[in-house]
């Protein structure tokens, strides 16, 4: 069996990259992925609870990338707001993670000789694959009821992220039903992941 990473947010990042076509993918997207991820690890593993639609501290513990020490030293807030806020230090933190530990390889360069960028490689696609056998078996085999809860959150905030390594469209509109119970059985965190997507992307079409 092909050994993957304990948390969440790790695995997520490691389900946006194209094994394919060798790169990551969905960047612009991606911190409100692993944002999502961090919440709904934190909320699955009992830590965050839900008080009037917003999240709240329940216990102590571990919190490596600091979200319960935001939300509790913060007035109450939506599940969108703490998905958007540091969206992207949380790229560069699970990125750093995965590089320290050996799961990426990450090297700088640049686009037409001209702008800085970054090159994100996993090291082992094998991982990548398993995650998505998880996901897969999430989305089409397994009662609802009894889907790992990590696969479960995988499918909701793949579909929240609009991830296409894992959900392409055409499997989002066929498997609706069913990514919608997963998504219910994860927590409010994807939830506000699709809301912070549909808002950037408005953002975006207004500008365009």
């Amino acid at each position: 069996m092909v050994e993957v990473p304990d948390s969440l947010p790790a695995r997520m990042f490691l389900l946006a990259y194209d094994v394919t076509k060798k790169r990551m993918t969905a960047r612009s997207r991606l911190g409100y992925v692993l944002r999502g991820a961090a919440l709904t690890e934190l909320y699955l593993d009992g830590r965050l609870g839900e008080k009037n639609g917003k999240p709240c501290v329940e216990t102590a513990g571990d919190d490596p990338y600091g979200l319960l020490h935001q939300i509790s030293g913060s007035r109450p807030r939506s599940w969108q707001h703490w998905v958007r806020k540091d969206h992207r230090a949380i790229v560069r933190a699970v990125q750093a993670e995965l590089a320290r530990e050996g799961w990426i390889r990450v090297e700088q360069h640049r686009v037409l000789g001209l702008f800085p960028a970054t090159r994100v490689t996993v090291r082992d696609t094998r991982v990548v694959k398993a995650l998505w056998g998880g996901a897969s078996s999430a989305l089409r085999g397994t009662p609802v009821a009894h889907v790992n809860s990590w696969d479960a959150a995988a499918v909701a905030l793949a579909a929240a992220g609009d991830l296409k390594a894992v959900l392409p469209r055409s499997d989002r509109r066929r498997y609706k039903r069913r990514i919608e119970e997963l998504t219910a059985r994860s927590g409010p965190a994807a939830k506000a992941v699709r809301k912070a997507v549909d808002a950037q992307n408005a953002a975006s079409g207004a500008a365009g």
